[in-house]
């Protein structure tokens, strides 16, 4: 469904539709020879009603904001050139009959969406456009995975313009004090596309920014791709008294229209295929094999000071990451948390037994991996588990619940255990872990390349097409900041 409450519905139409569509594609007409002959940055309502031969009220009936119109005038624009050309003296082009021989013509909506470069052609430089309210100094996978994504797509030539909230005034967010959300990014991420003239557009997360930018692209009909990485209603659930469908329902309609919908495993795939998502597109994820690396002989053990052996929890301490379900099982050795969130003060009280560290970062978080002898993921609502691939990397084998991420890593790799169910088994798990063979652990993770996680992600990107995307860009700055030069005798 269109998201686009102006647009002509796909049935039949009736009278009423088709006076409608004829008044609609007539201001559209007027919009387009104004752009054509007259002053452009003095385009009025009043204008083009009083050109289309019709009411002022009836062309805002139609677009009720100028970025409506424009956004409309663009679309059909883009539906016009893929016409024939009209004889001379015809009002309107005409489409031919369609022949046996001849394809069936697409429409402009499934031009859109269709990608505009071949799947193996993923080195053509690009001008991508990176909107998100996940960035540093944020701390989580999310991040991490975008931050690195980023600098591989520089790598392979890409010009890539990152939106994220450090550009923008900030609020904190409830429950998360730490993690700062953008207000008031509506126009400054409009100017930001108009100045970029993005080729293709990624939307990483539903936040403000994300928000904003799924606005601009559905009003100027701008083709965008969108990605999962958090199980936003699960998180919700678990913080507020609202059932997952509010979550869902949210869900399902940012991601409606993008043109794909990325994820980071099957698991996910099919969840959300049955949750009524669409268009869903794999993308994996890497791990820096150079930075997260078995300790070397020689290099000391952070955690010589405590029992062995080593049980390690890295990452957001906070109650949506299940902890507790690792903190209290009766494990020998010690329990070790690296990081920080709302929980840790808590969790510190309650359980005086578990080193709690804060957060760390580079080669000291590395070490931590690499000086653990389990790490232990006891999450139910990741997407994937970044932190499982570094475990992993370091040498360090994983025992983690059957749920999205590890169900998709662990079985068959030799680098970690999973438990029996969503509840139970973890304490089987984390013991069955001890005993893998660490060279085997790190040998599964080096197949894991950011690299091919950046080419993927540029294969499931949407670009904008040629000729489309230079007229629009071109006309859009002719609206916004240019007036047409006179004609010469």
């Amino acid at each position: 469904m269109s998201d686009d409450p102006n647009a002509p519905s796909d049935g039949p139409l009736d009278a009423r539709d088709r006076q409608k569509a004829a008044t609609r594609d007539q201001i559209l007409r007027v919009v387009g020879a104004r752009i054509e002959t007259g002053p452009l940055d003095e385009l009025s309502f009043a204008d083009i009603a009083k050109d289309a031969g019709v009411g002022e009220r009836t062309v805002y009936r139609h677009f009720p904001t100028r970025e409506a119109l424009l956004g409309a005038y663009f679309a059909w624009a883009q539906a016009q050139a893929t016409l024939p050309l009209a004889s001379p003296g015809a009002d309107a082009p005409v489409r031919p009959e369609p022949s046996p021989a001849t394809p069936p013509a697409r429409s402009p909506a499934q031009r859109m969406w269709e990608p505009a470069v071949p799947v193996d052609d993923v080195q053509r430089p690009m001008r991508i456009l990176l909107a998100t309210d996940a960035w540093e100094p944020q701390v989580n996978g999310v991040v991490r995975t975008l931050t690195r994504v980023v600098r591989e797509l520089r790598d392979l030539g890409h010009e890539v313009e990152v939106i994220s909230p450090d550009q923008f005034k900030t609020l904190p967010l409830p429950t998360y004090p730490e993690i700062k959300v953008a207000i008031g990014a509506y126009e400054p991420v409009q100017e930001r596309f108009k100045a970029f003239e993005p080729e293709a557009i990624h939307i990483a997360t539903e936040g403000p920014i994300g928000l904003a930018a799924r606005r601009i692209c559905v009003e100027w009909k701008l083709p965008f791709t969108t990605s999962y990485h958090t199980r936003f209603p699960e998180y919700v659930s678990a913080r507020l008294p609202l059932p997952l469908s509010v979550g869902y329902t949210y869900m399902r309609w940012f991601h409606r229209p993008s043109g794909r919908l990325m994820v980071a495993t099957p698991t996910m795939r099919d969840e959300l295929t049955r949750h009524g998502f669409r268009n869903i597109s794999a993308w994996s994820r890497g791990v820096d094999t150079e930075m997260f690396r078995p300790r070397a002989e020689g290099e000391p053990d952070i955690f010589a000071h405590l029992p062995k052996p080593i049980f390690l929890y890295v990452g957001r301490v906070a109650v949506e990451k299940n902890i507790e379900a690792f903190l209290g099982l009766d494990l020998p050795g010690t329990k070790v948390v690296v990081g920080d969130g709302p929980q840790k003060d808590e969790l510190t009280e309650r359980y005086r037994g578990v080193v709690f560290t804060g957060s760390k970062f580079g080669e000291e978080l590395s070490a931590h991996f690499a000086c653990a002898d389990v790490f232990v993921f006891p999450s139910l609502t990741d997407t994937f588990g970044l932190v499982i691939l570094e475990a992993m990397g370091s040498g360090t084998p994983v025992a983690a619940y059957p749920a999205p991420g590890p169900i998709d890593i662990i079985p068959g790799s030799g680098a970690g255990v999973l438990a029996a169910s969503a509840t139970e088994g973890l304490k089987e798990a984390c013991m069955e872990a001890l005993a893998l063979d660490r060279k085997a652990v790190r040998a599964f993770a080096e197949t894991f390349s950011w690299t091919a996680c950046a080419e993927d992600f540029v294969r499931n990107l949407q670009p904008y097409p040629e000729p489309e995307k230079t007229r629009f860009w071109r006309r859009l700055r002719r609206l916004a900041r240019v007036r047409r030069r006179p004609k010469t005798a």
